[in-house]
């Protein structure tokens, strides 16, 4: 698959850093939080989903090997639409390749720019699954973050969709494929739930409207307040080929791990690219899909986190 060439990437100078209070009082106003029936879901999905037009080395600051050409995102691919179809979350791709997927939760955020920014440096492709009520706080990010390679839904508020009625965990998840779409100019088919909480019910809800549901193969921790050395250290371990990475651009830990992140994918031959090429280049099989978490080597509570 190659990605779409309609135009050079449309990327920005990152902004100066604002004020430290600013930050803080930025930070703060975007903290997200720290099984019915299928015919029921089916009515509400068929009202909705019309709405949504759904086209297709440590240390160092050097550039890595770029992953894929410039253009609007990875569009979706008929790999994609098959992992679909399946209705299961999807916790990385076939350890087959050379290629990673670097994904960024809870945005826009205050430090959005200087993450695009350092993406663009070196030449890295991502995915961010954005939340919607903070779309609007950083005018244009969420259509620079496409650029770089795909967003994905992440819900409006942030809630615990476990713990919501289906047709309320359905409004978080839909109002936010539609925000997306409108604000980035294309269709949303990824979706992230917010603490990687899902059941049977929400994996339906996802499906219904068109999205696949990505987990991750390494969590970072750098929403449970793991500091740079650590988040370094979590990623730096689990960088292999099909894995999938869960950050957080709100953080500002984070964005100082990643120089030595972006030096280690250059040390391990690793190509970072969007969500939906790793799956195109290299999907799982129906088997491994099935396997969940484990099948991607992951044990225990996995695809449990702080956000």
């Amino acid at each position: 698959m190659r990605r779409s060439e309609h135009g050079p990437r449309a990327l920005r100078a990152a902004a100066p850093l604002a004020l430290p209070a600013a930050v803080c009082v930025l930070a703060m106003a975007l903290a997200g939080c720290g099984g019915s029936s299928g015919q029921a879901r089916s009515s509400a999905a068929a009202g909705t989903s019309a709405a949504i037009a759904h086209s297709e080395g440590a240390g160092t600051d050097v550039p890595a090997a770029h992953a894929s050409p410039p253009g609007l995102g990875t569009p979706e691919s008929s790999a994609v639409r098959s992992l679909i179809a399946l209705g299961r979350p999807i916790y990385c791709a076939a350890p087959h390749g050379n290629e990673v997927a670097l994904t960024f939760d809870d945005g826009p955020g205050p430090y959005t720019r200087l993450v695009i920014k350092k993406l663009h440096l070196h030449h890295a492709d991502a995915t961010f699954f954005d939340v919607g009520r903070n779309i609007d706080l950083v005018a244009h990010a969420t259509r620079q973050e496409r650029a770089l390679g795909a967003v994905g839904d992440h819900t409006f508020t942030h809630p615990l969709l476990t713990a919501l009625a289906p047709a309320e965990a359905e409004r978080e998840i839909v109002r936010t494929q539609t925000a997306l779409a409108r604000s980035t100019g294309g269709p949303v088919f990824l979706f992230r739930p917010p603490f990687g909480a899902h059941n049977p019910t929400i994996d339906a809800i996802v499906r219904d409207h068109g999205m696949l549901q990505i987990l991750w193969t390494v969590d970072s921790a750098d929403s449970l307040g793991a500091n740079y050395a650590q988040i370094e250290r979590n990623v730096i371990g689990g960088l292999r080929g099909g894995a999938i990475i869960l950050m957080h651009e709100n953080h500002g830990q984070t964005v100082r791990a990643l120089p030595n992140i972006f030096g280690a994918l250059l040390s391990k031959h690793l190509r970072a690219v969007s969500v939906a090429q790793l799956l195109t280049d290299d999907p799982p099989s129906p088997a491994q899909v099935r396997g969940g978490g484990a099948a991607c080597g992951i044990h225990g509570r996995a695809g449990l986190s702080g956000g």
